[in-house]
């Protein structure tokens, strides 16, 4: 989906600039980042995916917040960084392409029908959700 189709479908849309609640994002980011390393720590695989990514999102969501924008879409909070951040230079591809496969692989931790964790992240078989 194209930035553009995310605002048009209101899974984006703008608000006013939100500094408190950035803040309050990147808080939870923290305190997320902590529980995945503990989770991973512990052999807690899945959780630790599931918490990764919400660091992640949550660290993502911040910037958002400072911009003035609203998410009701994780694939259109990428799309969102992609076009405002990447294309400018002030956010890696790199980052950006690996909080895209996070979201993935939380997807796929949280709704696959597996019983068995791994190590290894469930990246082979992606595609947009």
């Amino acid at each position: 989906m194209r930035l553009r189709e995310c605002f048009e479908k209101r899974l984006l849309r703008r608000d006013r600039p939100d500094l408190e609640k950035s803040g309050r994002s990147v808080q939870v980011a923290e305190a997320k980042l902590g529980e995945a390393e503990k989770a991973f720590e512990c052999g807690l695989f899945d959780a630790g995916v599931i918490l990764a990514y919400t660091a992640m999102f949550h660290a993502a969501r911040a910037i958002l917040f400072r911009d003035g924008v609203v998410e009701k879409s994780h694939v259109c909070l990428v799309e969102y960084l992609r076009e405002k951040y990447v294309k400018s230079g002030r956010l890696s591809e790199t980052l950006v392409n690996s909080l895209d496969s996070m979201r993935l692989d939380r997807h796929e931790t949280i709704y696959v029908l597996e019983t068995k964790s791994s190590k290894t992240p469930k990246t082979s078989s992606h595609h947009k959700l």
